[in-house]
This record gives structure tokens, C-alpha cells and sequence, in this order.
């Protein structure tokens, strides 16, 4: 029997939005958290640490090649058994993670944390704004973007300072154990709520024929790659090149993250008021901070501040490309955000694959160079875009 969206009270109705959000802090967190411990699991392992990075990329691709196929696949399962099912996959991979008694054993864990990850991302924002009390899709949709900015702030920060202190499978570990947990909760809380609106593979046509869509993702591509060029090896980069602590780092890493929610009210702000301005704006701050990273690296105020108004810069920019795809595709939402998330990863592993082949053959030194590189081609296309289609210039 289903539940009645008006016999629910708001309080539970914004309690299911807040485990939702919670759940993308927690995935979140785990896709990113080895940023901050590819030190210690290359140490571990006896590897080179930009040889470790590889799993970013791996990551990243295999979300890449199975958000759209997975979605597929579980389209016509009820959301609340599929989400407890990924939950109990997740939980296992991480368990594995863990105990991971070799370098391969531990890509292994991974993959089966990212099939997790290309299913989860592709409904929870549309399952987000179906539980949200009525008339509060649009808190409900910041309160995930909250959870995701919490997970740069508290997830990774945190994840990296118990591995320095408790070691890196400790961080899997608790990650493991706060899942089970939400998994719990999730399954008493949550109504039964069939698929809708999911789209199918007869979807695709239909969205391919929609340039200013197509042209949001290949914006979205670009600027991710441009991110994550540099990103991904922030913390070595800080160590070996800057020769800054690891505390320092740590505190790099929360400042960045802690950007992260003053994005979010930024967007909130300015978002509907000035679209174009703030995206364009935004990509253009990213672009400046990774031009600047090597500069900066050696004067912790100067990078502080780069890191915060990256942090900010690169949230906007989340949300502004997020809600776009949403406004181009209301007729099959999981569909292109599926295809959203599938393309977001492959500028993750793109990214993550160029800066490991820019420290291998020209060093790490030069990955903030090559990230604002793809910075400034990201801005480019987002000027012809929003020039081209008036739809990208619209208040959302």
C-alpha cells in the first residue's frame, strides 16, 4: 500500500530529505576521500602515489560506463528496495576495502563501490523532490547540494585525518559501519515509491535532439577534467612541491570543502537573479586559482584563500550545470541525470588520468597549468553556449 503524500507530516517528510542528503554526503565522501590518503595507500602498498591515483580514474569510468545501463536496468524496481539493495553492495565493498590485502583487491572494492555510486546518483535528486513536503522541491534539491558540500568539508577532511591517525582501511571501515546504519533508517522511514518519470532507452533520441542539453554536457565534461586535472593530486602536490605539512593539507582540504556550502548560498543568491553571470563567473574563478596554484603553493595565506574561492567557485558551478539539466529534460529526469552523472565521471577519470600523466612525464608542479588550461577552453564554450541558447540564459 502506498503512502499518501498528504497524510505525511512535513517533520518526516523533511526527515526523508535530510537522509537523503546524508546519504549523498556519505557517497560523496567515499569517491573523494582517497584524494587525501593516496599517500598513505601508496606507502602501504610500496607503490609511487601517482601510480595509485590510476583508481580515481578507474572510479570514475566504470561510474561513467554504468550510470546509464544500471538506471536502465533497475528502472521499474520501487526505489525504496533499491536503494536498501545498493546499500548492502556498498556495505560489502567497503568491508572489502578495509581488509584489501593487495593494491588490485583494493581497485576490486572500488568498482563495486562505484556500480553503487551510478545508480545512487542517478535517482537521488529526483527521489529528493518527490519526498520533500509540496512547494519545497528546490530546498529539498539544496539540502542534497548541502550533503555534498559537507561531504568536501567534513567527509574528506576527516577521512584523511583518522587514516593519518588509525590508518586508511579504518576510514573504509567507518564509512562501512555509517552506511549500515543510514541503510537502517532508510528502510523505516522511507514510503514505497514506484519509478516515475525515469525515461527509458526510447529517451535517448529524444534528448540528443536537444543541442542546448547536448552543450551542457560537453560543458560539463570539460570544466570537471579542468577540476580534477588538479585536484586529484592536491595533497601530493602540497607535500612533495609546496613541502607544506600534512596538517596544512588537511586544513586545505576542509577550507576547500567548507567553500563548498558558501557556493551553495551563492547560488541560492544569485542563481535565478543572475544565471549567466554566475556560471561564467564562476568557471572563470576556477581557471584563475588553478593558474595560480604553483605560485601560491609556498604562501599559506595566498593558497588559503585560492582554495577557498575555488571551492566556492567550482559548488556554483555543480549547481548551476545540475539544475539546467533538470530544467532541459523534466520528461525523463533520471535519464539525463544518468547521463549527467555518467559524464561528470568521465571528467573525473579524465582529469585524474591527465594529472597523473603530467606528474609522470612533466611534473606534478605543472598540473595546476594544465588545469586551467582545459579552464579556459570550459570558458570559452560556456560564452558560446549561453550565447546560442536562450534556455541556458533562463531563470530556473
Amino acid at each position: 500500500m502506498h503512502e499518501n503524500p498528504a497524510n505525511t507530516s512535513r517533520k518526516v517528510a523533511w526527515l526523508r530529505v535530510l537522509l537523503m542528503a546524508i546519504a549523498a554526503f556519505i557517497f560523496n565522501t567515499t569517491e573523494f576521500v582517497p584524494v587525501g590518503l593516496l599517500s598513505d595507500i601508496a606507502s602501504s602498498f610500496n607503490m609511487k602515489t601517482a601510480d595509485v591515483g590510476i583508481m580515481l580514474t578507474i572510479y570514475a569510468w566504470c561510474v561513467a560506463l554504468l550510470s546509464l545501463p544500471l538506471m536502465l536496468v533497475t528502472r521499474n524496481i520501487e526505489r525504496r528496495i533499491l536503494l536498501v539493495g545498493l546499500l548492502v553492495i556498498f556495505i560489502a565493498s567497503h568491508i572489502l576495502s578495509a581488509f584489501a590485502w593487495s593494491f588490485n583487491t583494493l581497485l576490486v572494492s572500488r568498482i563495486g563501490i562505484a556500480i553503487t555510486h551510478a545508480v545512487f546518483w542517478s535517482i537521488n535528486a529526483s527521489l529528493a523532490i518527490r519526498i520533500a513536503p509540496p512547494g519545497k522541491k528546490t530546498q529539498a534539491l539544496s539540502m542534497i547540494a548541502t550533503g555534498t558540500a559537507l561531504a568536501m568539508v567534513l567527509g574528506v577532511p576527516l577521512g584523511r585525518i583518522i587514516g593519518q591517525t588509525m590508518g586508511w582501511r579504518t576510514t573504509f571501515g567507518l564509512i562501512g559501519v555509517a552506511s549500515f546504519v543510514l541503510m537502517i533508517m532508510l528502510a523505516r522511514l522511507l514510503p514505497k515509491m514506484n519509478s516515475e518519470h525515469t525515461g527509458s532507452l526510447k529517451s535517448l533520441p529524444e534528448l540528443c535532439r536537444r543541442p542546448a542539453l547536448l552543450s551542457m554536457y560537453l560543458l560539463v565534461t570539460l570544466v570537471v577534467t579542468a577540476h580534477y586535472t588538479a585536484y586529484s593530486y592536491i595533497e601530493p602536490f602540497m607535500q612533495q612541491i609546496a613541502h607544506q605539512d600534512e596538517n596544512f593539507t588537511t586544513l586545505l582540504l576542509l577550507l576547500f570543502g567548507g567553500a563548498g556550502i558558501f557556493g551553495s548560498v551563492l547560488f541560492s543568491a544569485l542563481g535565478k537573479r543572475l544565471p549567466s553571470a554566475l556560471l561564467a563567473g564562476a568557471i572563470a574563478a576556477i581557471t584563475l586559482c588553478m593558474g595560480l596554484l604553483w605560485l601560491t603553493a609556498t604562501h599559506p595565506g595566498e593558497i588559503s584563500l585560492l582554495c577557498i574561492v575555488w571551492g566556492i567557485a567550482m559548488m556554483s558551478i555543480n549547481l548551476a550545470m545540475q539544475v539546467r539539466v533538470l530544467s532541459l529534460a523534466p520528461d525523463a529526469t533520471d535519464v539525463a541525470m544518468s547521463l549527467m552523472s555518467g559524464i561528470y565521471n568521465i571528467g573525473i577519470g579524465a582529469g585524474a588520468l591527465i594529472g597523473n600523466q603530467v606528474s609522470a612525464h612533466v611534473g606534478m608542479s605543472a598540473v595546476g597549468y594544465v588545469g586551467a588550461a582545459f579552464g579556459a577552453v570550459s570558458l570559452l564554450w560556456c560564452l558560446y553556449s549561453l550565447r546560442k541558447y536562450p534556455q541556458l540564459r533562463s531563470n530556473f
